[in-house]
């Protein structure tokens, strides 16, 4: 066998091996780890690993999400700047909880009363999309905050019922003399403006915090995460109608190193799972909520009220005081508040008459017998 022979098989073989070595590198996985501000527990976790999985399969594997409760890697409200800093790769949280970086925050997860001019959750969605939403949302990661990260509104999940109480309630006056955690930010100033006291914690806490006294009642998300959380075993009251988030839309944060990282068609199966999701998000409100509600009712002793008329001209008139306050001071806020309530001025007249379609149905026909 020549000199020459097996300098060529060497040479063969060295560049197969580099070969095989780049395609094996190529074929591994990117992972991606999302720390969300939800327990596991929780049914919009279960709708993150529903996105997980969704990205897994239209990748072909390619992408390989690992979806984390809250606490695995940093607290609720440490998140942002956890996925800013590439602690981790994307995060699951509210807008409304950095609102305390920028007041504006607060707009983009949940205008409280519909921004005081009736936008409901699909109206606000449609601003998103339609009405420059979209765009004001990305202004405010990557001017307001200046934050390095790629941000999807991905669950819209309210509206958010007005909350858990150990006793029966008629008026604000009686609210008064209560601590109630409500959202953070602009939210728990709404309610301090009706003389009521707010108290701010992540879902997990606030069975515990209700144990111990800390406080006497509580909003969180609605029924179904509410009964999984285990409100019914302190709380035996639940108000369903609340207008502190009469829209209520999550959010999913991507570190922007490793969103630029990713292929164009890895992008665009990225923000494909994300529709999906938010179509998906929809339909597990109606179902899973109507169930937890008849369960809350018939096997656990709780009570489901209307919340008194009195709060909704309270609420609505804290909020204009508070946004236009808030609009004096931050121009960024103003700027979007004003755009949520343009587009509102149109929407809204058309929505609301087309959605008084199925209150009347709703209430004229007699249920269907079980």
């Amino acid at each position: 066998m020549s000199a020459t022979f097996l300098k060529r098989l060497f040479v063969v073989i060295a560049s197969s091996s580099i070969f095989c070595s780049t395609a094996i590198a190529q074929s591994a996985p990117i992972k991606m780890k999302i720390q969300t501000a939800v327990p596991t527990a929780s049914i919009y976790f279960e709708l993150m690993k529903n996105f997980g999985d969704r990205v897994d399969k239209m990748s072909n594997g390619r992408i390989k999400v690992e979806v984390l409760p809250d606490g695995a890697v940093v607290g609720a409200f440490g998140i942002l700047d956890a996925v800013d800093k590439g602690v981790v790769d994307g995060g699951f949280a509210w807008t409304h909880y950095w609102s305390g970086k920028n007041s504006a925050a607060a707009l983009f997860s949940n205008p409280a009363a519909g921004v005081g001019v009736g936008m409901d959750q699909v109206s606000h969605m449609s601003w998103l999309k339609n009405g420059g939403g979209d765009a004001l949302y990305d202004r405010l990661y990557t001017e307001v905050l200046k934050t390095n990260i790629k941000a999807f509104m991905i669950q819209p999940m309210g509206p958010d019922p007005f909350g858990w109480f150990k006793k029966p309630i008629k008026s604000i006056e009686e609210m008064k003399s209560m601590k109630y955690r409500s959202p953070p930010g602009l939210t728990a100033e709404i309610f301090r403006e009706m003389g009521i006291t707010t108290v701010a914690m992540p879902g997990a806490e606030i069975v515990p915090a209700a144990q111990r006294g800390v406080i006497d009642a509580a909003e969180w998300i609605g029924p179904a995460d509410d009964m999984i959380l285990g409100f019914h075993t302190v709380f035996k009251h639940y108000y369903l109608q609340g207008l502190h988030q009469s829209t209520d839309v999550a959010e999913l944060l991507i570190n922007k190193n490793f969103w630029n990282k990713l292929s164009p068609d890895l992008k665009a199966i990225v923000e494909a799972s994300v529709a999906a999701t938010i179509a998906e998000t929809y339909t597990f409100n109606v179902y899973r909520n109507a169930v937890a509600m008849e369960k809350l009712k018939k096997d656990h002793g709780v009570t489901i009220h209307d919340t008194p008329k009195e709060f909704f001209t309270a609420f609505q008139k804290a909020t204009t005081i508070v946004y236009d306050r808030e609009s004096t001071k931050n121009p960024f806020f103003k700027e979007v508040l004003d755009s949520q309530r343009k587009f509102a001025g149109v929407v809204v007249p058309y929505w609301t008459k087309i959605n008084g379609l199925y209150y009347s149905i709703g209430t004229s026909v007699p249920a269907p017998k079980k």
